[in-house]
């Protein structure tokens, strides 16, 4: 492939991640390029262009989008508006939901412990971050819920095999009269 090929496939794999409204997939770029031209390549030097610049391309949600680069982000919060935060049991609804789908809502109730509002499950629903995925064949065919590509744009994921370990999260408490540890 030439170099005048290379950078006309690399302008026209960068105006198309610009203008998505979605992450792009290197299938829906391979089909805009011309025969021989891998999108994987493409897009790879892509990245390669953009990294230590304000803006990179990152993989998110199964496909390439430009986001601000993580070392700017905190300081581009004094500027830009944050979206609202969700409740703490929305939260937590999330959480079981990402780790334990498909799930019914009686099971997320039960890992929980404590009853789901239909306030949290339509908060979660509003924002696009959990659908419905089918029922359940037990009696009562009840729904199963599961996360959306926007949960997976919303935390910058990939796939769900980005998710942090669920045994990397728990943390034994220090016992009574011992300091933390120190990281």
């Amino acid at each position: 492939m030439s170099d005048e090929a290379m950078q006309d496939a690399l302008r026209l794999a960068e105006a198309m991640v610009f203008a998505a409204a979605a992450p792009v997939t290197a299938r829906q770029l391979g089909q805009l390029l011309p025969e021989g031209i891998e999108a994987e390549a493409v897009l790879s030097a892509l990245r390669d262009r953009y990294a230590g610049r304000g803006v990179e391309l990152a993989e998110v949600a199964g496909g390439f989008q430009f986001r601000t680069a993580p070392d700017l982000a905190p300081r581009l919060r004094k500027v830009v508006q944050v979206p609202r935060r969700l409740p703490r049991a929305a939260m937590e609804t999330l959480a079981i939901v990402a780790y334990h789908q498909p799930v019914t809502r009686p099971e997320i109730e039960e890992i929980r412990g404590a009853a789901l509002a239909q306030t949290t499950l339509d908060a979660l629903l509003e924002a696009g971050l959990i659908a419905p995925k089918g029922r359940k064949e037990v009696p009562g065919r009840p729904t199963l819920w599961a996360t959306t590509p926007a949960f997976l744009l919303q935390f910058g994921l990939r796939d769900l095999r980005d998710l942090p370990k669920r045994e990397d999260l728990l943390v034994e408490p220090p016992a009574p009269g011992q300091a933390p540890p120190e990281e």
